[in-house]
């Protein structure tokens, strides 16, 4: 009997420190908030999905400018609101105060939560937790830090939305590091069960629909390229060939998608809102 010996190159392992450091630029770069602020309506119906009760421990993880740390709050849970980029949590604890909400803000990386384990009785995370470049190791955090029985919540774009579509027209122009992971795997059922099914009682998934309004495609773009940190700096990444070149794909993208006609911009983009429930 003949042995046959697989001499193919294992696949690339990319270098997480770096894409970590590239994407805490991206996220640094413009401000989220001009954008993140327009989609209160995701952390209140996670919020609802997830049953949040008065008085529970809740850790909102990459919270960005807190549209789930809101929703919580306005539940009277005891909410600690979490991000890497500190200049976002400042935003979310302006809002915060300016409702009269009382909420924790506490820098920190998705992947290392600096919490006991077990310290929280719901966590969760919108839009955030799937740009973490080391996908395993921020589900295990997610994990560790929610006790049993507890509950964790997520809502993220699908590989086939339009955002999830959009980050494919700017990897055709920027291809992402060889390796790495795309964000949208996490709004797959698939990766879903390899990151919790091992800890879950039950796994809920509900395909959802955000809709961006904008004035039209043209207006989308321009406010997603200044203040949006990932498209910034695909942006700036490009000479000016290249720069026009990505804008035409994402002004065509955001018409193909458009359900308004000429008015304005008007587009449902798919996400999955998830709710796992610990043993």
């Amino acid at each position: 009997m003949t042995t046959l010996t697989d001499h193919r190159p294992a696949p690339p392992q990319p270098d997480l420190e770096a894409l970590k450091a590239r994407q805490h630029a991206a996220w640094s770069s413009g401000d989220y908030a001009v954008v993140g602020i327009t989609l209160q309506i995701v952390g209140e119906s996670l919020a609802e999905a997830m049953d949040l009760r008065p008085g529970e421990k809740v850790l909102d993880v990459a919270a960005g400018n807190g549209n789930f740390t809101l929703a919580a709050a306005r539940r009277w849970c005891h909410v600690t609101s979490t991000d890497y980029v500190e200049s976002l949590l400042e935003r979310g604890k302006a809002r915060a105060a300016a409702e009269g909400l009382a909420v924790s803000f506490a820098p920190a990386d998705a992947e290392n939560l600096p919490f006991a384990d077990g310290a929280f009785d719901a966590v969760a995370s919108t839009f955030g937790v799937m740009f973490t470049p080391d996908h395993a190791r921020s589900a295990a955090e997610l994990l560790r830090v929610c006790r049993n029985g507890g509950r964790i919540g997520l809502a993220n774009w699908t590989p086939d939305g339009f955002i999830g579509q959009m980050f494919k027209v700017i990897g055709k122009h920027l291809p992402p590091p060889a390796g790495a992971r795309p964000p949208s795997a996490w709004g797959t059922g698939a990766w879903l069960d390899t990151a919790f099914a091992a800890r879950a009682a039950t796994i809920v998934s509900v395909p959802r629909h955000f809709v961006f309004r904008y004035r039209s495609a043209q207006h989308f773009l321009d406010v997603f390229r200044q203040y949006y940190g990932p498209m910034l700096k695909a942006f700036e990444a490009l000479d000016g060939k290249g720069q026009e070149a990505l804008a035409q794909d994402i002004l065509a993208l955001a018409g193909r998608c458009n359900t308004a006609g000429s008015a304005c911009l008007v587009v449902p983009s798919e996400y999955l809102e998830t709710v796992v429930t610990l043993r």
